[in-house]
Parts: structure tokens; C-alpha cells; sequence
């Protein structure tokens, strides 16, 4: 018998040289082919499997019991891919040398008529996304899949998060390898910029995806030990005494375009409490500087902050701002090229942490561009947190929202790491690991999208090491996560 069975999805408009290419390898013993019922051909190697979705468990379970073969080949849907030289060889020999459960490779992409090398990243603990990069081809051992489901449970009842099901539970006992070589072509199906993917995930229409990806993720961290109940600390007796009761803390650098609305719409805040706002500037070297020096003299409130250091990041920025003696009792974010949706919004935070025992308090925005349009897919609520796995779903998605805001004096005892790229979002983890965090739906924050956006438009190279990182922020998460549920058990 040969050792692959390939599993692809297509539809009567799907090109046949993909399917092609897979049916003439001596390597291949069987194609499956799903489809959605519009698919009529045949061919001795393959197997047709209609089904409504490719993803779904009933159909990944239908598959697993009709596999023979070693090794199955997942073909992601609705890619038209060219195999590299050797390609299926050099797949199933990493896999045998290194016993690995699940490998993947490097791969190139057609974009606009040209061939452009596509990196992946190697997988970790915290590697966790449903939207992790594999590339358009991922290797399964038959072994281990069907040892990891008999000790995890089955593919769960669920429409679209079946794969995702699956790579986790192999995940847990068997190594996820990465050849650092590409090993194929896919021609791009969504040649959107980094910026406009990404606010996918919170796209309302995205949502009942999105709920069976958390069930199926949910139950992975409790395989793996890392899951929190809803069982929170009580935050420690405030003894400590501020200058004021709020600071709005905005991080800058070269942004003399827009630093000044953003300013002005604190200033606009109508509340029943003092506050400032503590405009830390990274060492600016356009207007920035000589816009904010002119609203600090105009306006008491405004503290202009240039750090000594010059090695900060954007977390970096705000350890200045929190360790400051400018700062309030709540250190609470705002970008310096976005603003306030309206003069109640600080009222509106501070309120919400008056109702509870919340170490943190996130908001929703609104995206719009310059003009203040709104952009889709307009208001990002983050509905997704819930208060009871609100803190176990955060390690699955790559942001909680905005605005955030924080207790300072917790804050000061962890502080943010020192870089510009998911540094609230780790503090985040950190404090929810212990603390509840309070939630508003309703948008308090416009969101600016333009040119100058840092994710706009990043490189692959820049969204990988962004992803990377995020990555090994949930991995030390997972890790900490773990030590608690032991010591619980205790």
C-alpha cells in the first residue's frame, strides 16, 4: 500500500491540475475529495465525500475511519496548489526521522503574476490560533491522530472548527514539525494587505465560527491543564494616594498629523473626577514635539514626557508613564492617532471599574478612516469575552480591544513588556490570569485607519515576527496557567 491518502475540497469551478498532480503520484494510495455536491468525476484513486462543509466533524471523522494509509495529507480549501521538486518525498521523510504528529513546510505564492517565497514560523505551545499559518499543505500521521483521539475524545459535533479540533488534540502528545523549505506554490486567494485581515476574526458574520472555534478550544486547554474557572482574586485594599483619579497615556512617535486630535479629545472629557494625560514622546523628530509642548503650555492637564532612555518601545513608553508621579489611580490607553468617540468615555471606563472588582477594563471601537467614516466591519466589540471564559478564550485571539484600561497599581507591579507589537495584550493575559476584567460593548473609541497605521500593510517577514511573538507570549501564558491549575490541585 502507499503510504498518503490526500484529502482536498473542490467544487465544479475548482481547477484540475491540483487534483492532478496528487492522483498521478506512485506515492499517493487515495484521493478524497470532498465537495458540495456539484462534483461528478471519477477517477480509480479517488473517493468522493459530499458534504456541506469541509471542515465539519462528522465529515473529518467519516475520512479517518475510511483511511488505510500511513500518513494523510491535508490540502487547505480552496487553494489551487503546485507540489515542489520531490515534494511528497521530502514531506514523508521528515515525518519518519522525526516521528512527528503533524509537519508542514515553507511555501511560495502566485501574486499578481509573480512567485514570491512565503516563510512560515515554527509551532509552540502557545501556537495556538485557528488562524496559524501551516501553508497550504499539512501532513498527518494516521498513528497519531487516531492515538491522540482515543485518549482526547473524538473530532467534535461542529461545522467548521473540525480541523482545528484535530490539529490540537495531535498537538498535545506529538511533535508539530516546520520544514524550513518551500515545498510548494499556491496562487493567492485573498490578496488583501495585513491590515485589512485583520479584523476578520471579530467580523460579526464571523461569529458562529467563532463560538464553535472557543468550544473546541475551551476544551483543549482543559486537556491540557491549562484551563481557569471563573474564580477570581479580590483585588488588594487601596491604601495608595494619586495626584489624580484618571491619566489617559499616549505613547508617540512622529505622528504630528494626528497626535493632536487625539490629545484634544481627552481634553473634551466631561467628568466628575480629575484626570490628565500623560503624552509620553519617544523622542519625536517631526512636529510632534513642538505640537505637544504648545498644548502642554496651554493646557495643565497635559504632561508632556520625553523618557531619558532611547531603547523604548511603545510598552516601554507606557512603564514611564506608569511609574511616573503624574500617574492616576487609572492608567487608561489611547493611540496617538485615534480618539475618544465622545466626551463620556473616560466617565464611562471609571465607572465601570467603581462596579467591580476589575483589575482592567476594555472597551470597543469603531473603525473609521480620516474623515471619521465608518470602515467595515465597523463597531469591534470583542462580544466574544465572556465572564466566565472570557480569560481562557483571550489566549485563541490576537486582541481584546480598545480602550484598555488599567489599575494602576496592579499595573506597576507587572508592568508592560518593552516592545511596540502585543505588549497590552501580554499584560492583559497576566492580569486576567488572577483578576477579573470588566467589559463595555458599546463603542467609547475610534479607531483611525490610514497610511501610517503600524500594521497597515506589513511585510511577510514583519507578520510573521509579529505572530511569532504573540505566539511566545501565550506560550509563557500557558505555561504559567499550568503551574496554577497544579498548585490547585495541591
Amino acid at each position: 500500500m502507499n503510504p498518503i491518502s490526500v484529502v482536498l475540497s473542490l467544487t465544479k469551478t475548482s481547477s484540475p491540475s491540483t487534483l492532478r498532480q496528487f492522483t498521478d503520484s506512485p506515492l499517493v494510495e487515495k484521493v478524497f475529495v470532498v465537495h458540495d455536491g456539484s462534483y461528478a468525476e471519477s477517477h480509480p484513486k479517488w473517493s468522493l465525500v459530499s458534504s456541506e462543509s469541509f471542515s465539519s466533524g462528522k465529515t473529518i471523522r467519516r475520512l479517518i475511519q475510511e483511511m488505510k494509509s500511513t500518513f494523510f495529507l491535508l490540502l487547505a480549501q480552496s487553494h489551487e496548489v503546485e507540489l515542489g521538486q520531490n515534494s511528497l518525498e521530502r514531506f514523508l521523510a521528515v515525518a519518519r526521522q522525526t516521528g512527528a504528529g503533524i509537519v508542514y513546510a515553507d511555501y511560495a505564492e502566485i501574486r499578481e503574476g509573480r512567485r514570491f517565497e512565503h516563510p512560515t514560523i515554527d509551532y509552540q505551545t502557545g501556537s495556538i490560533r485557528d488562524g496559524f499559518d501551516f501553508g497550504p499543505i499539512m501532513l498527518f500521521s494516521a498513528a497519531a491522530v487516531k492515538r491522540s483521539l482515543k485518549k482526547y475524545g473524538p473530532v467534535e459535533p461542529v461545522r467548521w472548527a473540525g480541523w482545528y479540533d484535530l490539529r490540537l488534540k495531535t498537538s498535545i502528545d506529538h511533535r508539530v514539525f516546520r520544514i524550513q523549505e518551500c515545498l510548494s506554490t499556491k496562487k493567492e486567494s485573498d490578496a488583501r494587505t495585513s491590515g485589512e485581515k485583520l479584523f476578520d476574526y471579530v467580523d460579526p458574520r464571523n461569529q458562529s465560527v467563532q463560538k464553535e472555534m472557543e468550544i473546541v478550544f475551551t476544551k483543549h486547554l482543559k486537556n491540557i491543564g491549562a484551563y481557569l474557572k471563573p474564580k477570581f482574586k479580590r483585588l488588594p485594599v487601596d491604601e495608595a494616594s494619586f495626584p489624580v483619579e484618571a491619566s489617559v497615556i499616549i505613547p508617540v512617535r512622529n505622528r504630528e498629523k494626528t497626535v493632536a486630535d487625539a490629545v484634544n479629545s481627552v481634553l473634551s472629557q466631561k467628568t466628575d473626577f480629575s484626570f490628565n494625560v500623560l503624552v509620553v514622546d519617544n523622542h519625536s523628530t517631526d512636529g510632534t514635539s513642538r505640537i505637544l509642548e504648545g498644548l502642554s503650555q496651554k493646557h495643565s492637564a497635559v504632561r508632556h514626557l520625553v523618557p531619558v532612555r532611547n531603547d523604548l518601545g511603545i510598552g516601554g513608553c507606557w512603564n514611564e508613564a506608569v511609574l511616573s508621579a503624574y500617574c492616576g489611580r487609572y492608567a487608561i490607553q489611547l493611540d496617538s492617532d485615534d480618539m475618544y468617540s465622545g466626551p463620556d468615555t473616560l466617565q464611562r471606563i471609571v465607572d465601570e471599574f467603581r462596579k467591580g472588582q476589575y483589575a482592567m477594563v476594555i472597551g470597543s471601537y469603531k473603525l473609521v478612516n480620516m474623515e471619521l467614516q465608518e470602515l467595515p466591519p465597523g463597531v469591534i466589540d470583542h462580544k466574544e469575552w465572556t465572564p466566565d471564559n472570557g480569560r481562557n478564550n483571550a489566549l485563541r485571539i490576537n486582541g481584546l480591544g480598545a480602550p484598555r484600561a488599567f489599575l494602576t497599581r496592579l499595573l506597576r507591579q507587572v508592568l508592560l513588556p518593552n516592545v511596540s507589537y502585543g505588549e497590552d495584550y501580554a499584560v492583559a493575559l497576566r492580569l486576567s490570569r488572577e483578576y477579573q476584567i470588566g467589559r463595555i460593548y458599546e463603542p467609547l473609541y475610534l479607531c483611525r485607519r490610514w497610511e501610517g497605521n503600524t500594521d497597515a500593510a506589513l511585510s511577510v517577514e514583519q507578520a510573521n515576527r509579529n505572530d511569532l511573538y504573540k505566539d511566545r507570549i501565550r506560550t509563557v501564558e500557558i505555561l504559567a496557567r499550568q503551574r496554577v491549575v497544579r498548585e490547585r490541585k495541591r
